[in-house]
């Protein structure tokens, strides 16, 4: 699609690391590629991370964002012709121009549908820690009775939460902020306030904190358990060789847009779909976001950063 240029993006600046209103030019689609006009940009914690750090070495112009929600306005020629017109949630590269912005190009087998009770604010807030929460809970063999421990609480554990007591698992919770009402509306067995309360052993540990964290509670494993740390990775094994068989596993959303091939994308999108259908029927309960108009991105993501509530911009 040729446009005309239009101020209608929030672009990386590295002296300052923040962003500017900005000029988008006019783009030529890859045959695979599809233009989206963005309704709504979520944010989420990996995108004030790397505007204050920039780690990957963005130049000045990038567009952040990873997570959005908008119509497939053009296809290339490859592409499927049926996302013509279609509204889709999408988790954009880090390394590629992002969702804060009017339109972003993304590649066409890389996008999901929105069901049609779904509200475009609610979905867009959705795809990073929705599909980070499958990736999450598909990591381990599914074995109903078997007992978990979630430690740390936010927008993704939440939703890990309920896949797992959906999945037949006891699932124990060790937070400092979850209340007791919302614990037993996501489906958790024991409600943890403190790591002297544990008294299991555990099939799973999940581990949102951080790599000190998942390492320290490796030892209330079962024999043959999995450790999954979804916030840093555990370098090295902390057993001896051949005696508990600890498996471990990380998490890393975005590094399938640099490792994963089209098969894995295939059936992430897939996944993503069912669950954004489970969560239109009621069947996963998702924390409403903040929402804030596309002029308020920079206070948007200052909010997101202080509150840490989920946080989204209507951007048309």
């Amino acid at each position: 699609m040729k446009y005309k240029n239009i101020p209608a993006a929030w672009s990386y600046n590295t002296s300052t690391h923040s962003l500017l209103e900005s000029i988008i030019s006019p783009c030529e689609l890859k045959s695979n590629e599809i233009l989206v006009a963005n309704e709504i940009a979520g944010i989420n914690p990996v995108d004030w991370k790397f505007i204050q750090s920039n780690p990957l070495n963005w130049k000045d112009g990038h567009t952040p964002g990873v997570d959005g929600v908008g119509r497939v306005i053009e296809v290339g020629k490859d592409a499927n012709k049926a996302l013509l017109g279609q509204r889709v949630a999408f988790h954009q590269s880090l390394k590629k121009q992002g969702s804060f912005a009017r339109f972003t190009v993304l590649k066409h087998e890389r996008v999901m549908k929105v069901p049609e009770k779904m509200s475009s604010t609610l979905a867009g807030g959705l795809p990073c820690p929705m599909l980070t929460a499958w990736q999450a809970f598909s990591k381990i063999p599914v074995k109903a009775g078997r007992n978990v421990l979630i430690v740390g609480v936010g927008a993704v554990n939440k939703i890990v939460i309920q896949l797992l007591s959906k999945a037949g698992f006891n699932v124990d919770v060790l937070s400092t902020s979850l209340s007791v009402e919302m614990s037993k509306a996501l489906g958790v067995i024991h409600l943890l306030r403190a790591p002297e309360e544990i008294t299991l052993n555990y099939h799973a540990i999940f581990d949102a904190v951080g790599q000190d964290s998942a390492s320290r509670f490796v030892k209330h494993l079962k024999a043959n358990g999995h450790i999954v740390a979804i916030q840093d990775r555990i370098n090295k094994p902390l057993d001896p060789p051949f005696t508990r068989t600890i498996s471990y596993h990380e998490i890393a959303l975005g590094a399938l847009h640099d490792y994963g091939d089209s098969e894995d994308w295939t059936e992430l999108m897939k996944a993503g779909e069912q669950l954004m259908e489970l969560i239109s029927s009621n069947q996963l309960i998702i924390d409403e976001p903040v929402v804030f108009s596309f002029d308020k991105l920079p206070q948007a993501l200052a909010h997101s950063e202080k509150t840490k509530l989920k946080t989204v911009v209507k951007v048309n």
